[in-house]
């Protein structure tokens, strides 16, 4: 997991190694590839762009996530958006396999960082829409670093959650997103895999983004 706390600067990584499949958080990236391509073209996004992307961001989507995923081109159209995201660890998955791109959870933050920063190559405004679809997910996929907020934060994050056969059918895990809270905002994702089930993961990821943004804000 990594974590960065934009109000004081601090950060926080553990387990900097692992590399493991995105599942669906990398919708995200989609999305903010496809708009990466839409401000090459000067352009807006059209009506269906804007449908598919609400639907694979706030309900997760696998059927919007693979349009968008051949709107892009595919991996090399990824990979060309994360090069300018800043991203270093990151491999997009082969084919129309987009759930199976690898990440670390340092990328991911940095995929956040580009979210957030006025630095980054995406638009003010596009950063809002991203991340007004991100604080928008349906209710039951809302769990994940939203923990690490107490009542009324302000959370905008995406999950995956994936049972993978080269791990015998263990699950793995994913979220990440942007956390405001008591005074902080923090940037987290947390990436696991191997879990004997969906719901001891999300307990796991769960309870790491309490303890670490907890531990931070005292430090």
């Amino acid at each position: 997991m990594t974590a960065h706390d934009l109000s004081t600067g601090r950060s926080y990584s553990f387990n900097r190694g692992l590399r493991t499949a995105t599942a669906s958080i990398v919708k995200v990236d989609i999305v903010m590839a496809l708009l990466l391509r839409a401000q090459r073209q000067r352009r807006g996004l059209s009506a269906w762009e804007r449908r598919a992307a609400a639907r694979a961001i706030k309900a997760s989507d696998n059927a919007a996530a693979s349009a968008l995923w051949s709107a892009i081109g595919g991996a090399s159209g990824l990979a060309a958006a994360n090069k300018k995201f800043g991203l270093r660890e990151t491999r997009p998955g082969p084919g129309g396999a987009w759930g199976a791109t690898t990440t670390s959870a340092a990328d991911q933050v940095r995929l956040l960082t580009a979210l957030t920063s006025s630095k980054s190559p995406l638009s003010a405004k596009h950063r809002r829409y991203v991340l007004g679809l991100m604080a928008d997910v349906a209710s039951e996929q809302s769990w994940g670093v939203s923990a690490s907020g107490g009542k009324g934060a302000d959370v905008a994050l995406k999950n995956g959650w994936l049972p993978r056969e080269r791990h015998g059918g263990r699950w793995t895990v994913n979220s990440m997103g942007r956390v405001k809270s008591r005074g902080h905002t923090y940037l987290i994702a947390v990436l696991s895999e191997r879990h004997g089930s969906m719901g001891s993961g999300v307990k796991t990821v769960e309870r790491v983004s309490k303890l670490v943004t907890k531990a931070m804000s005292r430090s």
